[in-house]
């Protein structure tokens, strides 16, 4: 079988300038929403690598690549793309915790990672992804040997075994039943493109929850985009235009649905199902979040 170092020596590269790092984030949150971040959102993947702690740091500024790979089960890795190494800058502690992609990630679970807020600089490595593996990106996993702990590694001082070589794409997930989606406000962001277009040809009713308190809001999407269009909105404002809910916290809210219907249902009588659910879960002020 052959061996990931095996391929980058076949292909020009020498594996004792080439880090590989196995990325699995600690905190649990963002564990849960990663994969839909590296698929989803690059400027955040690259802004979650692009910093490290002090001994990734000094493995780095001797390194000319970095082959990055994912969590993918116990001992294995989902290969995410290979990165030249084109330099750094120091950050100081205060810069390193406002850069937008920094604070977006800590909205999605991270804790702040390489001990920053501790330290008087961070360097942050200029990681330029190549064509090298594209076509297996995604799809190549590789045996992980030994403690998982040890995310980081040197290419040429480990065996990566090559497991197998995937024919789909394996970051979306497969998309569950519609009865069995429950997606948190900040989940809507970065939902996979193939969820996206599944909700964009549904047409329902909907439900957001306010887990604070369990209050409930029930609406109906039947635009041009159905249900993708209406939790957009939400995505983008947090409320929808809906005036209780704006005197809430959207990143409480989780998104569900409660019914699907005929793609071309008219108006009508999408509103009357609506209003049916309405009575039925008492989503009405003063029990619920809908004013009418």
């Amino acid at each position: 079988m052959i061996t990931f170092s095996e391929l980058l020596e076949r292909d020009g590269f020498d594996p004792s300038k080439i880090v590989v790092f196995r990325h699995r984030p600690m905190e649990p949150e963002l564990n849960r929403n990663f994969d839909w971040i590296v698929a989803e959102r690059p400027d955040l993947f690259d802004c979650y690598q692009n910093t490290h702690g002090t001994r990734t740091e000094s493995a780095l500024k001797r390194a000319n690549y970095v082959a990055s790979f994912l969590r993918h089960g116990p001992g294995a890795a989902l290969f995410l793309g290979f990165f030249k190494i084109r330099g750094w800058r120091d950050l100081t502690s205060a810069e390193w915790a406002a850069r937008p992609s920094h604070v977006e990630l800590v909205r999605y679970g991270m804790s702040g990672a390489s001990g920053g807020a501790s330290r008087e600089t961070i360097s942050e490595f200029d990681l330029v992804e190549t064509s090298y593996l594209a076509a297996w990106k995604h799809r190549l996993v590789i045996d992980w040997p030994g403690l998982e702990r040890s995310w980081y590694r040197w290419a040429d001082r480990n065996t990566f075994s090559v497991k197998a070589i995937a024919q789909a794409d394996q970051l979306a997930g497969e998309l569950p039943s519609w009865d069995q989606i429950a997606l948190t406000f900040d989940q809507l962001a970065i939902m996979p493109t193939s969820w996206k277009s599944a909700l964009r040809q549904w047409r329902g009713i909907y439900l957001i929850t306010d887990m604070s308190d369990r209050m409930a809001y029930v609406g109906s999407a039947g635009g041009s985009e159905n249900l993708l269009q209406r939790w957009t909105d939400y995505s983008k404002s947090g409320h929808g235009g809906n005036k209780l809910l704006k005197r809430r916290d959207p990143k409480n809210f989780v998104f569900s649905i409660l019914q699907r219907t005929s793609p071309d249902l008219d108006r009508a009588e999408l509103l009357r199902l609506e209003n049916s659910w309405k009575v039925r879960l008492l989503s009405r002020a003063p029990y619920g979040l809908n004013e009418n």
